[in-house]
């Protein structure tokens, strides 16, 4: 019987901004069993995270992700300084992007967790994230975008009307930041290939054990039975929150408040009150134009309707 080998990603194109830099994974050397989770900004991409760092460390509640656990295509950083302790990591590694997949070198060698939300609560989230970034952090993405190899139109804060803010992202596709709906759906398409799985955010919120379970079979890790209630108690949002600057890029430094700025509500929905029925009806034709009907069904809900 024939066996049909997977068609992984190939890279078409690359992104270089003051933000993100996809160029720095092209000599990663990739390990058999490294994990790396990927997302759109704002989708649970620190929760999942947090949910590797306890399976792999069996609960430990000190573990600082942001550190051991580093955003790797973030541009303003020294990529030497994160490369190097990288490479010099013992332990099983799981590191964050937030390329498409397209923009992203891709290893058969890997595991690739998928993160995802509805984007009408990715673009709340997103208000509130960039409305809290620093005068500092403002500062240097801005010199970057004018002085740095990679140009870019420099960025302040967003408006305070959060309404507009979320049309402005839904008829820019993510303003001011990349295409959300390409990334969602890049995603979506390699989500048969045997070492991708996708997570869902309203899922988490729903039964996180049985998630954090399931991620946990995917990766073949194993869980100690004595360790998991402390695992899922420092999955939680509330033990989170109170460990915020463990968890936070930076330790929280480039927002307003620190962690507990950066490490928000994790609450959905909160956009229900606030748009109107035409501004719904909007986003949700967008999303099945942009994603199909399967794909956009997932997208709001979490489930499934054919299997990954």
């Amino acid at each position: 019987m024939d066996v049909q080998m997977p068609i992984w990603p190939v890279k078409s194109y690359d992104i270089r901004n003051p933000l993100f830099d996809s160029t720095l994974w092209d000599d990663f050397d990739f390990r058999d069993d490294d994990i790396i989770i990927g997302s759109w900004s704002k989708s649970g991409t620190t929760w999942v995270q947090q949910i590797v760092g306890q399976l792999i460390f069996d609960g430990d509640e000190n573990i600082r992700i942001a550190e051991i656990s580093p955003w790797y295509d973030f541009a303003l950083t020294s990529h030497q300084t994160v490369k190097n302790a990288v490479k010099a990591q013992a332990h099983r590694r799981f590191l964050k992007t937030h390329l498409p997949l397209e923009a992203l070198t891709f290893s058969p060698k890997a595991k690739y967790l998928y993160v995802a939300r509805d984007g009408r609560d990715v673009a709340w989230s997103m208000h509130h994230h960039h409305s809290n970034l620093t005068t500092a952090f403002y500062e240097e993405y801005n010199r970057t975008a004018l002085n740095g190899p990679a140009r870019a139109a420099p960025m302040g804060p967003p408006t305070a009307d959060i309404t507009s803010y979320f049309r402005d992202w839904l008829a820019y596709d993510g303003y001011p930041f990349p295409s959300f709906w390409g990334h969602v759906r890049g995603w979506w398409e390699a989500r048969h290939l045997p070492n991708v799985t996708l997570v869902h955010f309203a899922e988490l919120k729903q039964n996180m054990p049985e998630q954090i379970r399931r991620i946990a079979r995917f990766l073949d890790l194993s869980i100690d039975d004595h360790r998991w209630g402390a695992i899922v108690e420092h999955c939680t949002f509330e033990f989170m929150k109170r460990h915020a600057d463990h968890a936070a890029p930076f330790g929280g430094a480039i927002w307003e408040g620190g962690g507990r700025t950066f490490i928000h509500k994790g609450t959905d929905g909160r956009w229900r009150d606030l748009l109107t029925p035409s501004d719904i009806r909007a986003y949700e034709e967008r999303a099945r134009q942009e994603l199909g009907e399967d794909c956009a069904h997932w997208l709001a809900t979490g489930e499934l309707r054919t299997p990954a």
